[in-house]
């Protein structure tokens, strides 16, 4: 029971920092948040689904992915910004 409260809570965090850097995006039009809201908003989802299905450990290969998208995510949009910013 505890660990279902926890990892709802986590779930919460992560969309909570989507919103929090979605606010961001509005204010600037910059791609970089718009980039942390996509993947912390994807790791909300990894976590979630991870947490409230029952899928066996063996089987939990193509959640993790959602996790590789998400940080892929962050460091193309960390390359694109110091790539546009150095030219």
């Amino acid at each position: 029971m505890l660990v279902a409260f926890l990892s709802g809570a986590t779930v919460m965090g992560f969309g909570l920092a989507g919103l929090f850097f979605l606010r961001f995006w509005t204010r600037t039009r910059d791609q970089l948040f718009l980039a942390f809201t996509a993947s912390f908003w994807l790791l909300g989802l990894s976590q979630g689904l991870l947490s409230f299905s029952n899928v066996p450990v063996e089987e939990r290969t193509p959640l993790y992915l959602l996790r590789l998208a998400a940080f892929l995510i962050i460091l193309v949009a960390v390359w694109r910004k110091n790539s546009r910013a150095s030219s």
